[in-house]
């Protein structure tokens, strides 16, 4: 007979909303189905030649991981922008800050903007400020974060809802060989996070 696991997940979770001249970030804990704010603002680089911005956004990323210990970096997804010199610079931007993360051997998860969105918000197609306003919601803030470090916010609050979710699934698995399966790629693919089993 299948007995009925749930399991609690607990991590810090750094989102980074990439930018050429200014990169927002935030960081969060997820504890099972709650999310604690621990932080956010913005890198910014107010110079005018681009390896010396990237090289700001390395050191700041840096530094935030050093300061926050996240366990999981979450980042946008690179989109289509109509400018191609703004879209190569913004590529830049989000590998630099990967490059960051990663050698801080820190695991690396991606997602589109507009899953971001649909997320947070509920509309693929949302604007800045519904974002804001959602964000201070969820995570219960006194203040609007502003709106860069609201949107990495968000991106950490989807790869966390994003954990919830396949937590969910291996819960519901109907057998226990499949419950075993599963709830084995979970620690794989979130090896950095503390799972909690609870009977």
């Amino acid at each position: 007979m299948f007995a009925l696991f749930i399991w609690s997940f607990m991590a810090i979770i750094l989102g980074i909303d990439p930018g050429s001249r200014v990169t927002g970030y935030g960081i969060i804990r997820q504890t099972g189905r709650t999310l604690e704010y621990l932080g956010s603002g913005a890198i910014r680089t107010q110079v005018e030649d681009l390896p010396t911005r990237l090289k700001r956004i390395y050191a700041g990323v840096t530094e935030i991981i050093t300061q926050f210990r996240p366990d999981m970096f979450a980042i946008e997804e690179v989109f289509l922008a109509k400018n191609p010199n703004s879209a190569l610079k913004l590529g830049q931007a989000r590998g630099t800050a990967i490059v960051a993360a990663v050698n801080q051997n820190l695991p690396v998860f991606e997602y589109a903007a507009r899953l971001v969105k649909q997320t947070v918000t509920g509309s693929g197609s949302a604007d800045k400020v519904q974002v804001q306003d959602m964000v201070t919601r969820i995570l219960r803030l006194s203040d609007k974060p502003q709106a860069d470090a609201a949107d990495a916010l968000a991106i950490a609050i989807t790869h966390a809802h994003t954990i919830q979710h396949s937590l969910q699934v291996a819960t519901s698995a109907k057998s226990t060989e499949n419950h075993e399966k599963t709830t084995a790629l979970l620690r794989t693919r979130y090896s950095r996070g503390r799972f909690r089993l609870k009977i």
